[in-house]
């Protein structure tokens, strides 16, 4: 917080304020902020609960694999996650990405791409175990890497509810 007052209200002092704070402790507070509103804009969005939930995303070579697992494999939380991703997927597919921008906010990296290639990117939705998952295909490079720049923003902008594939 103290970060972005400096940088606001005096932006010549933010190099002396981050060499007297450290740079780290900046980045970090920053982060930590960013995923903390994240958080809260997700709420408005997604049905089922954050905390108890984890979003993976896993880079292919043709586009990527979206999934979100129930940490406590609630039966409810589990019907939540579902109906969201099968809803999401239906928007996506018809170039509508409104939902992570109101979460992530309008200048996500890679959305405006997805908006305008929608077209070109099969989406399909499909339930498994205890989660869901939505799968990006494309053999347009350029949409690929909009999708691998999108799942980026997502990992850093979800923090701990989130995490790459490996």
């Amino acid at each position: 917080m103290i970060c972005k007052l400096l940088r606001r209200t005096w932006p010549m002092a933010t190099p002396v304020a981050l060499l007297l704070l450290g740079a780290s402790a900046c980045g970090r507070s920053d982060l930590a902020e960013r995923q903390a509103e994240v958080a809260e804009a997700g709420q408005g969005v997604m049905p089922f609960d954050l905390e108890r939930s984890t979003h993976v995303f896993e880079k292919l070579d043709d586009g990527g694999l979206q999934t979100v697992v129930s940490d406590d494999a609630d039966p409810e939380q589990v019907r939540l996650i579902r109906a969201h991703l099968a809803e999401e997927a239906k928007r996506f597919s018809g170039g509508d990405f409104h939902d992570p921008s109101m979460i992530h906010g309008e200048d996500m990296a890679g959305l405006h791409q997805l908006m305008m290639g929608h077209d070109r990117i099969a989406i399909a939705y499909r339930d498994i175990d205890q989660r869901a998952e939505i799968r990006y295909t494309t053999d347009d490079p350029a949409l690929v890497e909009a999708i691998h720049q999108w799942f980026d923003q997502q990992l850093r902008d979800h923090g701990e509810h989130a995490q790459d594939h490996r």
